[in-house]
This record gives C-alpha cells, structure tokens and sequence, in this order.
C-alpha cells in the first residue's frame, strides 16, 4: 500500500501555468489556504522552458495586461535581462515558493475526485518523483488545467469543439458544430553560432516536401519567428491522442531544422544550431468549462461591456485550422478585436458544480471567442480574478455564485486596487481624499484611474512632478488611513526597451543571435521612492521606502490618523538625466 498525504485548505488550484500561478498567488496574498497541483516539474505551463511558447497578450497602445502578470514580467526584466530559461524558469518557481500561504504539488498529477451533490469534497493527485498519493480537501477548487482535468472527474459541464454559425449568429464558416480543435505543437529554437555545424536528420524524422514547406517557411532575420505553426492535432482528439502527436510533432520539428540547415535555402544556414526542441506539446484547445454564461465572438468584436468584467482580452480571433501544418492554404484566419473588450466573471465558475471555478484557457466560452482569449496573459489576469473571488468567498462563505450575486462590487475593486485592468471601470476615491488639498497640478492622482487608455478617452490620465519634490496631500482633519495605493508608470507599450517591437513586448525570445539586445527596466518606472504620514501632533513619520522598486502597483498598509501623506520619488531606472517623474495614481483609503 501506498502512502496517502491529506492536505487540507481554502482553495486547491490544479494545474501550473500562468493562470494557475496567479490565482495561487492572489488567494494566498488576501489570506486564504492554498494548495496548488502542477503535474510538471515546473511552473509556467506553456511559458515554461519545456515548451517554450511567448506570453502573448492584448493588441494595440497601452493594453499590456497588469496586475500579477505585469510584476511577473518586470521582474523578468531585472532579474533576467538576457531572457535565458533557466532564471525565467526559477522566477516563476519563486512567485510560488516565496507566498507563505501556499502549498506546492510538482510532479502531480490530478487523476480522481469526491464530488457530493454538485460539492467537490477532494481530489486526489499521484506524485511520481514521491510514489505518494496526494488527497486534497477543499472548500473551492480552481481548475486551471487547461484541459479541465475536473470537468470529467466531477461531473461538470464542458464543452469540446467548434459551434455551429447558427448556435450563438457567429460570423464563421461552421455550418455545423464538430469536435475539431486548434491543433498542438513542440516548438524549437535556434541559435546563431560564429563557427560552422552540421546537422544529420534522424532516420524516423520527417523530410519536408516543397509542398508542405510552401506556405511555412521560416524567417531567420525576424527575431518574430517562433516556429508557432508547426502544428498538428485539431483534427484528433487533443487529449487522448497527445502521445501519437507528440511524436509527430517532434519528428515535423526535426524536419523544419533540417530545412534551415540542409535546403540550400537559408542564408547562413552553416551558422545556426539547434539549441532546443520541445517533447511536450503545448496545447492551445481542448475541454472549454460551462459556467453562468458563455462567452462568444459577438461579445468579443462588441466590446464585452459587461458590468461584472473582471478581466480583459484584446489578443486578435486568431483560429488555426485544425490540419495545422498539412492544411494547404493559411494556418490560420486572423481578426481585429476592439482591444480592450471585457471578459465577465460568469464565465469563471462552474454552472452545475458549486464549488468549482476555473481560469485559462478553458473558460466558458465558443471556440470562436476562445481563439483571442486563450493566450497566456490573458489568462494570467483571469487566473488573478479567480483567486480574489475565491478570497471574498471564503470571506463572506459564499459560492462562486454567490460573490456574483452578492459581492461583485467587491470583487472588482480589489482587483482594480491591486493593479488589475478593467476597462471603462475606475476605482472609487473616499470623499476625504477628493476634498483634501492636494499640490496643485497633479489632481489625476486621485481620479481612480491607474493607466492612460482609450477607454478612458484620449488624454493622458497620469501626471508629471519633479524628481525628489515631495507632493501629496493636506487634510482638513486627521484621517484614518488603511491603504495607500500607488500606481506608476511602468511604459505599458515598452517603448523604453531596447530592440525591435517583438523583443520589447516578450519575457523571452525565440531564435538567438549575437546581437540579440540585453534588456533594461523601464526608464519610466520610478526607482527610488520614500512615502511619509504626519501625525496630528505633528510629528512625520515614513510609512515607506523603496530603493529597488520593480512594482508598476504598490499598496502599503497603513495605520493610525494623519494629517498630510506625501511621496518623494527620487530616481527612475536606467534614466540619469531625467528630471521628472511620471506616474498615475497616489491616493488612500
């Protein structure tokens, strides 16, 4: 008999990516238990150096997704300017490890579950490297498995497949519904050498055809070029069928290397090596969750004004035929999306399991809507939104549906103070902080609003001060305070990175080369920075101080009654000469 360890908590997640991680993360941050489940080795998922795919995210101007995701990637930036996969993957591992709230389950793999009158009770993961038995028992879970592992182990409604045009009026070609999917694939990445190699194409490995190289050849001058359609799958069953694939996917990556290097046909071809190919396919579509609502294409290409948003995407309706690689004509239909639209939190719990939400790319949504909102920042964010509701359940001892219910509001003003992008929604200033003399000029610090965007309209909704001049607020009578909340200016678009748009907009990169960039941090964000109260009595004390500050969104917690509260930012990073500091928001509660 086998060892059986019981773990007990508020909210269980399974499954390791970036949704997984962040809603660990933000249940642990407001307090709550939790187990997380992750049946690789490491974390990230389809970020991970196993498999190797970019953190994508909303298009257009000053859409990057913040919140957890956004101090992820800044820390990336300072701990891991190179972009190497062996720091990016230890950084993830940290997020996790440094959160004393939470549990970590690597090599474990979620395979059973109690479920009692629509209730999850436990799950139940089998740990490799341990040969142990894991039992977990839970007030909620999270699926963020991708595949939604609990969806068959507990009963809950799922969906697999593209819908018919007719089922929700979308405008795609599916006449009739089917079971076909986005495809998978085992990317690689190539390096740059200064000296000649050669390359020997395995026997089992496929030789590409003209014809199949036709329409997929590779661009070795793009630093964009990240091998994404060698893809295969959509045409199977993407779960049951993932060993045979794999080993079709992998034997396709070996003959795309072997066309860059023996074709003929890349320029410098003698000079580029294989530096990675992934045996773990990264997928991009299987099991979708049924929640309250479902999500569709009409609601992305309207804008998604929902009022329970609590995340957003803006990615394009980006749908891979599902012949990947072998389907001769495009590999996928592109579509514009209004970046931002929003996602509502309906979609992120379970219609008919009581206790189950989920984040990802398995949420509740078509096919045709799950083709913009299934990349990793995205998910990211919905994750994040997870892990607060799950928080303000616990709290109130409320169902997923019942925080919809009953404590929306406060779901989204949390997520907004802790950094989260809603779009068309602001956070709401105490009257106290409205009426108080504030230094003149700078009255976008307190107008709820952390970020310029067009959904807030054309102006710029940050203001501008000088290095090292305190500002803030005088009150007209002491003020209890509890939060103080700071937003800076981390250059959403990155325009202050070195390199081209691709390597400003990516943690990592694909191909290498001698001249790839080593990145700094944004020479917008605030540095240095020192935050003061002064008492009743007059005496004037600091509530804060940061020399190496990587956060776009700061919340200090603050105690006691003041009459002024003042920041001082003293240096921006990577910007000497800079005279002025900008950032948007610096307001209390």
């Amino acid at each position: 008999m086998l060892e059986t360890i019981l773990h007990t908590c508020d909210l269980c997640v399974v499954g390791g990516g970036l949704a997984g991680m962040c809603a660990a993360i933000a249940a642990a941050r407001g307090g709550s238990k939790v187990v997380i489940m992750q049946d690789r080795p490491m974390f990230g998922g389809n970020a991970s150096s196993e498999i190797r795919m970019w953190v994508c995210g909303s298009d257009g101007s000053n859409n990057r997704e913040t919140g957890i995701i956004e101090e992820i990637q800044l820390e990336s930036l300072y701990r891991n300017p190179d972009k190497i996969y062996g720091i990016w993957d230890g950084l993830l591992y940290g997020k996790i490890r440094d959160e004393k709230n939470i549990t970590y389950l690597l090599n474990c793999s979620c395979c059973d579950a109690v479920t009692e009158d629509g209730i999850i009770r436990s799950i139940t993961g089998w740990q490799t490297t341990t040969q142990k038995w894991h039992k977990v028992e839970a007030k909620y879970f999270a699926d963020c498995s991708g595949d939604s592992i609990l969806a068959p182990l507990t009963g809950a409604e799922y969906r697999v497949g593209r819908e018919s045009c007719d089922e929700f009026g979308e405008k795609t070609s599916q006449s009739a519904a089917d079971r076909q999917t986005m495809g998978m694939s085992c990317l690689i990445q190539c390096r740059k050498s200064d000296r000649k190699s050669e390359f020997i194409l395995p026997s089992w490995a496929k030789r590409l055809t003209p014809e199949e190289i036709a329409l997929r050849k590779p661009n070795m001058k793009s630093v964009s070029e990240n091998y994404w359609y060698l893809e295969l799958g959509g045409n199977r069953d993407s779960i049951a069928d993932t060993e045979e694939l794999r080993d079709q996917l992998v034997s396709l990556a070996y003959g795309m290397f072997d066309y860059i290097k023996n074709s003929g046909e890349v320029e410098d071809a003698d000079y580029w090596q294989l530096d990675f190919l992934g045996f773990l396919p990264g997928k991009r579509e299987s099991r979708r969750m049924v929640g309250d609502y479902i999500m569709t294409q009409g609601d992305v290409l309207s804008g998604g004004h929902f009022d329970d948003i609590a995340a957003f995407g803006g990615w394009p309706l980006d749908d891979h035929h599902p012949d990947g690689f072998y389907h001769y004509g495009n590999p996928n239909v592109w579509g514009r999306t209004p970046a931002p639209y929003g996602i509502p939190y309906r979609c992120l719990y379970s219609k008919n399991i009581a206790n189950l939400f989920f984040a990802g790319r398995n949420i509740s949504l078509t096919h045709a809507a799950m083709s913009s909102a299934r990349v990793m920042a995205t998910c990211a964010t919905l994750g994040e939104a997870v892990g607060t509701a799950a928080n303000i359940a616990r709290e109130f001892d409320l169902s997923p549906r019942g925080v919809y219910e009953e404590q929306l509001s406060l779901l989204k003003a949390r997520l907004m103070e802790n950094g989260c992008f809603l779009p068309y929604n602001k956070r709401e200033i105490p009257a106290f902080l409205a009426e108080a003399e504030l230094t003149e000029g700078l009255d976008h610090l307190r107008n709820g609003i952390d970020r310029t965007n067009h959904t807030y309209g054309p102006d710029d909704q940050g203001a501008s001060f000088p290095l090292g001049q305190t500002v803030g607020y005088t009150f007209a009578k002491p003020q209890k305070l509890e939060n103080i909340h700071i937003a800076f200016d981390p250059d959403l678009d990155r325009a202050t990175l070195p390199g081209d748009s691709c390597e400003r907009r990516h943690s990592m990169r694909a191909n290498i080369v001698p001249e790839s960039p080593t990145m700094i941090m944004p020479k917008t964000l605030a540095k240095s920075y020192i935050v003061t109260g002064t008492k009743a009595d007059g005496e004037t004390v600091t509530l804060y101080a940061d020399d190496c500050n990587l956060r776009y969104c700061v919340n200090i917690p603050a105690e006691g009654e003041f009459t002024a509260l003042t920041i001082t930012v003293n240096s921006l990073w990577n910007n000497d000469d800079a005279d002025t500091v900008h950032m948007f928001s610096f307001d209390a509660r």
